[in-house]
């Protein structure tokens, strides 16, 4: 053994010292008594089951847990439960409790500002305290009153809309009856129609997977792997077997089934069986009476790790001699999409402009306002259910039932309200192991993710490293392009083979070229895994392409709009993947974006060549860019110049 470590803590108490409470939550009088250490949000939440203001960043950022204690908007995240001893506290849950629903939250169904629904509670009662402070406020006041919220699905124009709706129709500038569903229109497009769910959404009476409690539940909390890649030598969980209130402690030994699952490859085990391959990755579950006493309980496991060399780079990785990751990934690959489509060496040779060019994206967090959370269960005829916000639940129904080594008609998966996805939620990671300390026990388990946890284990945006070679002629015609795209697919596949499809596929964008050559790579490597994002692999490789088309304009002396007009597809063009098309619709979308951009046809970085600035910015009739908090006045443009152009190599025959 080249190195031994020791992992986790001395065995924290399981009982806290409490204080007692005695406040009026809307409208009622309330006295409990709870542990020291809990925020306004936990006794709100958790003591009293009022789960309609959420906990969505816990560090006072993202406003979801918002409420009222003597009058005063506070984030309820940061403020010890002793402050509200002999307050008065109002939250989301009876904002209204005659009408059922206020002016505000009628404003914010009319207008349709509320989409995953998560931050509407915060963003509700924000804008309640605004209007309360001042009922003729401004939407530059708006604004400023709704500073300390944050919207991860951007709705905040509708959100701005609703509260001045809410605002004119109080000061009677406006009938109520605008609060009226509007009259069937033709189309859909451009109207307000009203969703079903909005209601729930921003009342908070919706219940995401936190907010779900059943009697008899239990509380579970993870060992986390310290190291990026380790053989694990000992658990040592006796110590935490012991506290009174675990009930049930699971490793990878514990899984009945098939411990192997995985969107396109299943290469992932519900805990780390024998080696751990990331930072994060989860090595002993514990479900106990409370949080507190399952977190005493992780804290006192023990897991004893022999440290093993790691990757971090997957250009690296994919070297020969390389450590491998996965036995049967050679390389480290894990997934290599190719497009060959005509001659690119012979066109690149006849262009007259050859364009080359690296492009790096980084990996990003999805950070969706509802962190993971999940509640499984036994139901009586013996059927193991899990509710979590699962984005993908047929899937994750066969795989569990894999894991479990049950029958599919034993496993049952509801996919609970989502507070934001954005992809990052397609991939099955933790309610494998809800499931099987739900039949371990035979009592209902839930498992809430902190925000660090998170971020700190959920897959991630895949970083891309693109280098770019295109050929043209001098008219602005696309002879040849040639992408060799490298991902970080982190130490899990996951969603990593369908992102190099889709980016192989749509990366060289609606552009009619004749010769076309892709290598779209994933690599495994001891970095988080990187999943389903947004767009997944189009964002990146269509980022790399257009900013490269860009460049090329550039070199041409051309307007970059007209680069892409000339090559756009057309009807009857075949794509990159000899998919022939009948009818292509590109030119006219570009010509209605241009038009509605007011786009000033022109060279790029013309300022720096000593020409005209652009005038397209910030033209009238256009909507300003938005801006929250205290920033009022619209972004100016910033001027180009030379040193915004990348290095670039280029060769003109």
């Amino acid at each position: 053994m080249s190195d031994t470590l020791l992992d986790g803590g001395t065995l924290a108490e399981g009982c806290h010292p409490t204080t007692e409470i005695n406040a009026t939550v809307n409208g009622r009088k309330v006295q409990r008594r709870v542990p020291n250490h809990y925020r306004v949000i936990d006794f709100v939440r958790e003591e009293l089951k009022l789960t309609g203001n959420k906990e969505g960043c816990g560090a006072g950022e993202c406003g979801t847990c918002s409420m009222f204690v003597d009058g005063k908007l506070i984030k309820s995240c940061l403020a010890p439960v002793q402050k509200i001893n002999g307050c008065s506290v109002e939250t989301i849950d009876d904002l209204d409790r005659d009408a059922g629903m206020s002016l505000l939250q009628q404003a914010f169904h009319k207008c349709g500002a509320s989409q995953c629904g998560y931050c509407i509670p915060g963003m509700v009662m924000a804008a309640t305290s605004t209007l309360r402070r001042n009922p003729g406020a401004s939407r530059d006041e708006i604004k400023e009153g709704l500073g300390g919220n944050i919207c991860r699905c951007t709705g905040y124009q509708k959100i701005l809309d609703a509260v001045e709706l809410a605002r004119d129709i109080q000061s009677g500038a406006v009938p109520a009856s605008a609060l009226e569903e509007d009259a069937e229109a033709h189309s859909f497009i451009g109207q307000r129609t009203r969703r079903l769910d909005a209601p729930a959404k921003v009342t908070g009476a919706i219940k995401y997977a936190a907010d779900m409690f059943m009697p008899n539940m239990l509380h579970m909390q993870v060992v986390r792997s310290p190291h990026p890649h380790a053989r694990i030598v000992r658990i040592d969980a006796e110590t935490a077997r012991a506290i009174p209130g675990v009930e049930c402690i699971l490793t990878c030994d514990d899984v009945p089934g098939v411990d192997n699952f995985g969107v396109f490859i299943e290469d992932q085990p519900t805990l780390a069986r024998g080696v751990v391959r990331y930072v994060g990755e989860a090595v002993v579950a514990v479900a106990a009476e409370t949080l507190d006493i399952a977190r005493a309980a992780v804290a006192a496991i023990h897991v004893e790790y022999e440290k093993l060399p790691s990757l971090f780079d997957p250009h690296t990785a994919m070297h020969d001699g390389a450590v491998q990751l996965h036995g049967f990934a050679q390389n480290n690959i894990c997934k290599h999409t190719r497009i060959r489509k005509g001659d690119v060496d012979a066109a690149l040779a006849s262009a007259d402009v050859i364009v080359e060019q690296t492009y790096d994206t980084q990996s990003v967090e999805h950070a969706y306002l509802e962190p993971e959370a999940g509640l499984a269960y036994v139901e009586a005829d013996g059927c193991v259910t899990v509710q979590s916000p699962s984005q993908n639940i047929t899937h994750h129904r066969h795989m569990l039932a894999r894991i479990l080594g049950r029958p599919i008609n034993k496993v049952r998966m509801i996919m609970s309200t989502v507070g934001g996805g954005f992809g990052g939620k397609e991939d099955m990671i933790y309610q494998g192991m809800l499931a099987l300390a739900a039949i371990k026990t035979r009592r209902p388990v839930r498992y809430v993710f902190t925000r660090e946890e998170s971020i700190k284990v959920s897959a991630k945006r895949h970083p891309f490293n693109i280098r770019y070679t295109m050929g043209l002629k001098r008219d602005g015609r696309i002879v040849a392009t040639k992408m060799v795209m490298v991902a970080d697919g982190g130490a899990y596949a996951l969603s990593t083979p369908g992102v190099m499809n889709k980016s192989a596929i749509l990366g060289p964008g609606p552009y009619d070229i004749a010769n076309v050559w892709v290598d779209s790579i994933g690599v495994y490597t001891n970095n988080t895994p990187s999943g389903a994002f947004r767009a997944f692999g189009a964002f990146q490789s269509e980022f790399a392409t257009e900013c490269h088309l860009d460049l090329c304009a550039q070199r041409l002396g051309m307007d970059p709009v007209a680069l892409r007009r000339i090559n756009l597809m057309r009807d009857g063009a075949t794509t990159h993947t000899r998919q022939q098309l009948d009818r292509v619709l590109a030119v006219e979308c570009l010509e209605a974006a241009i038009k509605a951009a007011g786009w000033d046809a022109g060279v790029p970085y013309r300022q720096g060549q000593g020409k005209p600035q652009r005038n397209d910015f910030n033209y009238e009739g256009s909507r300003q860019s938005y801006l929250i908090g205290g920033q009022t006045q619209p972004l100016v443009p910033r001027a180009s110049s030379k040193s915004d152009v990348h290095p670039v190599k280029i060769s003109i025959n």
